[in-house]
């Protein structure tokens, strides 16, 4: 029997209109719509047309798909009107994941951000003068009380704020703020061994020439002392920069001013210093055992003029590019036309405030990312263990191991927890094809590969989520 041709196959497919009048597809018409419906028809129609183009159907093949078209459409009708955004469980073990949304918010956050959304507020209201206000009011002033001394206990009281803070709507765009205000048109003194590049291509050099800033690199790569500084200061000096290496480290034959030295220049010489601490942490790392990593409480403690940080990374909050610092500088980057286009919405200053009120309650284990960091190896062995009882399939094997958690978002590079790790092997399934069926699970759960097993780190798996994890391992094994 003579194949049919392309043309012929072709022919086999309806056209939208004969398709729409089909019952089956009429009653999906009547609950979703008929735009809708038509769009998904046309899909499908368009996607078999592409496999008849290569070569991938036959006439046995049309009329297969032919018999399951009603089905098809609403599949894709299904795919498209579903969200693409989702939630994931994260069972790598890296608490701010960057690919994974960084930071979780807290509940207080996310119910402030319904509160703010779903009605009025007085995002840039003064309720008391009836009068407009100023947005970022809301958070600066819990800032003031997380960063003076009133609040952190070291020195007198004050009855005036000495450090002020604005939120723009990431890092990158803090430090571009920051540059540009300060330093247009002159020059920023940076070593070179602190010309990072981190997630994105975002490259300080780049920011820099964005900000209209001029570059003054000073130094090696791995040898910057504080007589480089000095010798780069000239007229047309505008700001020393001191950037926080937050994805790697330089060790061996090193030398770094410290911050101390660069206070004291900066004093000496009349010239700002500006420090990008990129994470940021508000609490003491050394409290999870991580030591080396800088705080804000520490460099604004030290003398650091102005500081620029991100709210969705040690800090636990929503995404956000903080600056904190001396108030006459803040406030003339507040006045700065480009603050407008990068300033954040009221869901942001929403989310940020209630993160910010955990803070100064001490309530720390309300915020999932601070939460995680201090689980202990026990605790979440306690819970591998658990889930490897509800597991009971020949061809799957589960052990419980020795792993090691990371923070993630660029903080804290070197800096590990110990934790406990579910290692899992499937017969008849490599790890790379297990890792995908379990992407693959509803919803998508995502795991490390190494030497040949899935590894499941439930540090940074809720709780919750544990007998979705069960669940879908047991699923697997029957598959």
């Amino acid at each position: 029997m003579k194949a049919a041709s392309r043309s012929d196959l072709y022919r086999k497919l309806p056209s939208v209109d004969d398709l729409l009048r089909d019952a089956a597809i009429a009653s999906l018409i009547a609950r979703e719509g008929h735009t809708a419906v038509a769009d998904a028809a046309r899909a499908v129609l368009a996607q078999w047309r592409g496999e008849i183009s290569a070569g991938h159907l036959d006439s046995a093949d049309i009329d297969l798909a032919l018999s399951g078209l009603a089905g098809a459409v609403e599949h894709q009708l299904r795919r498209a009107l579903t969200y693409s955004l989702r939630t994931v469980i994260n069972a790598t073990g890296v608490i701010l994941h960057t690919n994974l949304g960084r930071a979780p918010l807290a509940d207080s956050a996310v119910g402030h951000i319904r509160e703010t959304a779903t009605g009025y507020s007085n995002l840039e209201f003064d309720t008391s003068t009836g009068e407009r206000g100023k947005r970022d009011v809301h958070v600066d002033r819990l800032f003031q009380k997380l960063l003076n001394n009133e609040f952190v206990g070291e020195g007198a009281r004050t009855t005036q704020a000495n450090v002020s803070s604005i939120v723009v709507n990431n890092n990158a765009a803090a430090v571009l703020l920051a540059l540009n205000t300060l330093a247009e048109g002159g020059e920023v003194i940076v070593s070179r061994g602190e010309l990072v590049e981190i997630g994105g291509s975002f490259r300080i050099p780049d920011v820099m020439s964005k900000s209209g800033a001029i570059l003054r690199e000073i130094g090696t790569t791995n040898r910057t002392r504080i007589t480089d500084y000095e010798g780069a200061i000239h007229e047309n000096t505008r700001l020393l920069l001191r950037v926080h290496r937050s994805n790697f480290q330089i060790s061996g034959f090193t030398e770094q001013p410290s911050l101390e030295e660069l206070v004291s220049l900066s004093r000496k010489r009349g010239i700002p210093l500006m420090e990008d601490l990129g994470s940021g942490a508000l609490f003491d790392l050394r409290s999870v055992g991580i030591g080396g990593e800088p705080g804000v409480i520490d460099s604004l403690h030290a003398g650091v003029d102005v500081i620029t940080y991100s709210g969705d990374k040690l800090l636990g909050g929503p995404q956000a590019g903080i600056l904190s610092g001396r108030p006459h500088l803040i406030a003339r980057m507040r006045s700065n036309s480009l603050f407008r286009a990068l300033r954040v919405d009221k869901l942001t200053y929403a989310a940020m405030e209630a993160t910010l009120l955990a803070y100064v309650k001490r309530d720390h284990d309300t915020i999932p990312a601070l939460r995680l960091m201090r689980l202990s190896k026990e605790e979440i062995g306690a819970r591998a263990e658990a889930v490897t009882q509800k597991v009971r399939l020949p061809r799957l094997s589960l052990e419980v191991i020795d792993g090691e958690s990371v923070i993630g978002g660029g903080a804290a590079p070197s800096a590990v927890l110990p934790t406990r790790l579910l290692a899992v092997t499937c017969e008849g399934s490599s790890a790379d094809e297990l890792a995908a069926r379990l992407r693959a699970s509803d919803p998508p759960i995502i795991a490390r590969v190494e030497e040949s097993r899935v590894l499941l780190d439930l540090r940074t798996v809720f709780a919750e989520q544990d007998e979705s994890i069960a669940v879908a391992l047991n699923r697997l094994g029957r598959e």
